[in-house]
């Protein structure tokens, strides 16, 4: 089994990979709090951790993957009310809404999809535990909190120092806390809120305690890896870490692993800022596989910033792709697997080495463009063997690893939207030709499109093209 290294948020620094079970992978990661649609920021994490969890089976791990739902929390409540039904609903709802949405990126299922609602008699033991073994205690109004200054070494994941905290996100700052920092683990009901039975009070858990309790009872005490955005880091991971020593004396992971966020004009991705583009939306408008490039295009722990010009560009280079895969399967349309030699070996290592390191998928996909070209390449000289080894390469390794190009863009089954950047590429590769004076091979692509009922128009603007009406 190859060597796997990735920078680890807790002791900042890049580790091999080294699993508590010899050959397993267990892996947490955080889901969404499911109230609204999700967004290209909420995408990131699930192509990302979708991504290496293929990577990692593909060199030989078997992975044991949680991602869970917050399906009860304040903005799903107030969503509710807004509608005039019961928190199930709205939790229900978006819950369907986020499987559509990863259907329409590609993303797998994780093995476990806990809710949290599901767990409430876990939580409220877990919190009866904590409280017995010194590290929380029960407020008067029956609210129970998590006593930080109790935990010696409370800051070690994010690097803040006590002293200098201050409540942080969903950490309300009141005079039933002992401390300003103690955060809550369970929560008494306000009136018309959902509610469950307690030692303490009727009420709800917390935020932070849910990733806690649900780790541990699928995953057990300590698990290989716990990821999510670093928007995450500070309070809800920090306070799993404490929440997990409390409770069982270890902390919840081995090593953490965190995607940078999506910044659009200076800020981050977020539907609190309104500047949020949906899942539904990008896919619809550049293609699953333009999105999947563009959010794998820069290192996963790299800010990421957000414009429609760059998912253009990564819409266009998935075109490409795509133009250069069907045209090899317009001639091939059952192409056979290929005896493995030296050129695919090297090509398959440099792109298993660029995962290895750290997960780096910039480098990764390079490889596969490389591919892209060298397939054109072949084709243009009618080499057809050596055309064969890069299709498949695309196809059967360098795509599935990062779960891209796993369908045909074809007129039959695609968008008209990806028709439109799919028909932009070959005439640019039409361009491209003409500017080397290869006309022949212009006159080809040309006649291609023809066939398919679409007409090129050179024009002082450029190359534009129409659809012959009656054809598709």
């Amino acid at each position: 089994m190859v060597r796997v290294y990735i920078t680890d948020t807790l002791t900042k620094e890049k580790v091999q990979l080294e699993t508590i079970e010899p050959g397993i992978v267990k892996m947490y990661v955080c889901g969404p709090t499911v109230y609204s649609y999700i967004h290209i920021g909420n995408a990131r994490p699930m192509v990302v951790f979708d991504a290496f969890r293929r990577f990692l089976e593909f060199v030989g791990y078997k992975v044991v993957m949680v991602q869970n739902f917050t399906d009860i929390d304040d903005k799903i409540i107030n969503e509710a009310n807004e509608w005039g039904v019961d928190w199930k609903t709205v939790a229900d709802t978006f819950i369907s809404e986020y499987y559509h949405d990863a259907q329409l990126l590609g993303v797998r299922a994780a093995n476990y999809h806990p809710r949290t609602t599901d767990f409430v008699d876990d939580i409220v033991e877990a919190v009866q535990k904590i409280i017995e073994n010194g590290y929380a205690y029960a407020a008067p109004n029956g609210d129970v909190y998590f006593s930080v200054r109790k935990l010696e070494n409370y800051g070690k994941l994010s690097g803040k120092n006590p002293d200098d905290l201050r409540a942080g996100a969903r950490i309300e700052v009141n005079d039933l806390k002992k401390d300003p920092l103690d955060f809550v683990l369970w929560k008494s009901a306000k009136p018309g809120e959902p509610k469950w039975e307690s030692p303490w009070c009727v009420g709800r858990p917390g935020w932070h305690i849910e990733c806690s309790v649900m780790s541990q009872k699928l995953l057990g005490d300590m698990f290989d890896i716990h990821g999510g955005g670093e928007d995450l880091i500070f309070p809800h991971h920090e306070d799993e870490i404490a929440q997990s020593e409390a409770l069982t004396g270890k902390p919840p992971a081995k090593y953490w692993m965190h995607n940078g966020m999506i910044i659009v004009r200076g800020d981050k991705m977020s539907k609190s800022l309104g500047n949020t583009f949906m899942v539904r939306e990008a896919v619809r408008k550049y293609g699953k596989d333009g999105v999947k490039l563009f959010l794998l295009s820069k290192h996963y722990r790299s800010p990421m910033e957000f414009s429609d010009e760059i998912l253009e560009d990564n819409a266009r280079a998935a075109a490409r792709v795509h133009a250069a895969l069907n045209r090899f399967r317009d001639k091939y349309p059952y192409p056979l697997v290929p005896k493995e030699d030296e050129e695919m070996r090297e090509s398959i290592s440099k792109f298993i080495e660029a995962l290895t390191d750290d997960f780096n998928t910039p480098e990764a996909l390079a490889v596969l463009f490389d591919t892209s070209r060298e397939l054109n390449k072949a084709m243009d000289i009618g080499d057809d063997e050596r055309a064969l080894k890069m299709y498949h390469l695309i196809k059967r390794v360098f795509g599935p690893v990062l779960g891209i190009f796993d369908s045909e863009s074809s007129k039959r089954s695609e968008s008209s939207s990806n028709i439109d950047m799919l028909v932009k590429s070959l005439i640019e590769m039409r361009n491209d030709y003409r500017k080397a004076k290869q006309y022949d091979m212009a006159d080809k692509i040309r006649n291609i499109l023809a066939n398919s009922g679409i007409r090129l128009l050179d024009t002082p603007e450029g190359t534009k093209y129409e659809i012959v009406e009656g054809e598709k």
